[in-house]
C-alpha cells in the first residue's frame, strides 16, 4: 500500500462519507521531530500536519512498526529505546513520547500499579538519559491521568525533578479529547518541557484566556443522535477508546456501542480510528506483514486504543511550531508572577510547591500529595491549579459523524446471550445505560430467553 501524504490534513473530524473536504496544507518547515514510544504515529501525524519533519521513530511492537513503515517509509525506525545510540540520533528540535502507562493506569487498581518502578513506565528514565546528551529544545509527553497520583504523588514529583534538574521548564495540563474535535471522552495529562524557557512551556498548554468550562458532561453520553444512512443510534460522545481486542465480555456496558432498533454492535476498527482523529484505515499494517495470530481486527483495536487523540496533539503541535518560530520573550518579574498572568487557568487554587519536599515526605511515609490538573515547574518551584480540560473555544464533534456509511458485517454485532449478560450485570450494579441501547438490549435479551427455554 502506498504512502499517503497526510501532511495536508487539518485533522478536523468529519463525516466519514464526506469526500469533498480537502484540507489546506501548512507547508513543511525545518523543524525536526523524534518520536519515542511512537505507537502507530499519532504524535507524528499531528506534527507532520503542523509542518514538521519526522526524523526518527522508536517503537518495540512489531505490528505498530509495520504501520509506521507504511506511513513513514523514509524515517529512521528504532525498535528498542534501551539500545539507541545517541551518536546516531539526528538532531531534532522536538521529542515526543507517549511513554508506557501500564504501571500507572487507574484500570490496574491501587494494588496493581507499580508506577515508575514498573518495567514499562520506568523506561521514562532511559528517555531522560538520551535527552541529557542530545538536549532537544522541546519534550512533549503524554500519559494517563493516574500519573498525577501514582505512589502518593511521588512518581509525578520524580518526573518533574528529572526534567527540571536538566534545565527544563515543565508545564502540564489534563486535556479531554471530546473538547478538541475528537468525539470521545478521553482525559490525558500532557507535559511540555522547554529547555530554559518557562514562558514557552506555559504558552504551549495554556492560553491567555481561561479554558471553557464544560457543562454537564454526562448529558453527552445520554443524548441520542441517529445516522440517516444506516439507522444507527449513538450518543453524542463516545466513551474512551480502549486498547482491547474489541471482543464482547458481557460486562462491558461502559464501552461505546452502536445501537439499532433491535441490535447492538461494537465500533469497527475504522470507527475506532476516527474516534482518535486518525484517517480511515490508518492502522492497517504494511502489505508484507504476516496475518496476526490474534487476527487483524484485534491488533487494530489494540493499536488504536493505545494511540493518542490526534486532534489534541495537533492543537499542541501548532502552538509549539508557532513558538519555535517566535522571538523569545524578555521576561520581567518572578516566575510565579509570569505563570499566573500568562495562564489564567491557574489563577484559582494556586499553590507554590517545592516538589523535592514531596519526595522526602512520601519516602518518609505517612504523606501523600495530590497534584492539580495543571501547572508549571521551574527550578524547584511549582505553580499549579485546577485547570480546565477544554480550550478557550471548544471544537465540536459528534460520534455519529465518525460512523461507517454502511452497516458492517455480522461479526461486529452482539449475540443475544451477550446482550442478556450486559443487561444482567448493569441491573446488578444499578447502571443506567444509554436509552436506545437499553431498549435494543432488552429485545435481544428476550430472544436469548426464548432460545434457552
Amino acid at each position: 500500500m502506498n504512502r499517503i501524504d497526510y501532511s495536508s490534513f487539518d485533522l478536523t473530524v468529519r463525516d466519514a462519507s464526506d469526500e469533498q473536504s480537502v484540507p489546506v496544507a501548512r507547508g513543511k518547515t525545518t523543524v525536526g521531530v523524534i518520536s519515542l514510544f511512537a505507537g502507530i504515529g499519532g504524535f507524528d501525524l499531528a506534527f507532520e500536519c503542523a509542518g514538521a519533519n519526522i526524523l526518527l521513530q522508536c517503537e518495540v511492537d512489531k505490528f505498530c512498526q509495520s504501520v509506521l513503515k507504511r506511513h513513514w517509509p523514509n524515517s529512521k525506525l528504532e525498535a528498542d529505546i534501551k539500545k539507541i545510540d545517541t551518536s546516531t540520533m539526528p538532531d531534532a528540535d522536538v521529542w515526543t513520547a507517549g511513554f508506557p502507562c501500564q504501571d500507572v493506569s487507574l484500570a490496574r487498581g491501587n494494588h496493581g500499579r507499580n508506577g515508575l518502578k514498573g518495567a514499562h513506565t520506568s523506561l521514562f528514565f532511559k528517555l531522560m538519559e538520551l535527552a541529557e546528551v542530545k538536549k532537544p529544545k522541546v519534550i512533549l509527553l503524554e500519559n494517563v491521568v493516574g500519573l498525577l497520583n501514582s505512589h502518593k504523588g511521588c512518581d509525578f514529583a520524580i518526573i518533574l525533578n528529572e526534567l527540571t534538574s536538566r534545565g527544563y521548564a515543565v508545564a502540564w495540563r489534563v486535556l479531554n479529547a471530546r473538547y478538541f474535535g475528537a468525539p470521545q471522552s478521553r482525559s490525558r495529562v500532557f507535559l511540555c518541557a522547554w529547555l530554559g524557557d518557562y514562558a514557552s512551556a506555559v504558552r504551549t498548554l495554556f492560553e491567555s484566556v481561561p479554558g471553557e468550562k464544560p457543562g454537564k458532561e454526562r448529558v453527552g453520553f445520554m443524548t441520542p443522535t441517529k445516522d440517516p444512512r444506516t439507522g444507527a443510534i449513538v450518543p453524542e460522545v463516545a466513551y474512551c477508546v480502549a486498547a482491547t481486542s474489541g471482543r464482547h465480555t458481557g460486562n462491558d456496558w461502559s464501552r461505546s456501542y452502536i445501537s439499532y432498533a433491535d441490535r447492538v454492535r461494537r465500533p469497527t476498527p475504522t470507527e475506532s480510528e476516527r474516534l482518535q482523529g486518525l484517517p480511515t484505515d490508518w492502522t492497517l499494517p504494511d502489505a508484507s506483514f504476516p496475518e496476526p495470530a490474534r487476527g487483524l481486527d484485534s491488533e487494530r483495536y489494540r493499536a488504536a486504543g493505545n494511540a493518542v487523540a490526534v486532534p489534541v496533539v495537533r492543537w499542541i503541535a501548532d502552538r509549539i511550531m508557532d513558538l519555535l518560530k517566535a522571538k523569545k520573550q524578555e521576561l520581567g518579574g518572578s516566575f510565579a508572577t509570569y505563570v499566573r498572568s500568562a495562564a489564567p487557568d491557574l489563577n484559582k487554587e494556586t499553590r507554590r510547591v517545592v516538589f523535592l519536599e514531596v519526595l522526602k515526605g512520601v519516602e518518609a511515609g505517612g504523606y501523600s500529595y495530590r497534584w492539580k490538573s495543571g501547572g508549571c515547574a521551574w527550578g524547584h518551584d511549582v505553580i499549579e491549579g485546577a485547570a480546565s480540560v477544554a480550550p478557550s473555544k471548544i471544537i465540536p464533534s459528534r460520534f455519529v459523524d465518525v460512523l461507517d456509511p454502511v452497516i458492517p458485517p455480522e461479526r461486529y454485532f452482539l449475540t443475544p446471550n451477550a446482550a442478556a449478560g450486559i443487561v444482567r450485570r448493569a441491573d446488578n450494579v444499578g447502571r443506567t445505560l444509554f436509552p436506545p441501547m437499553r431498549k435494543a438490549l432488552d429485545k435481544m435479551a428476550a430472544v436469548a430467553q426464548k432460545q434457552s427455554n
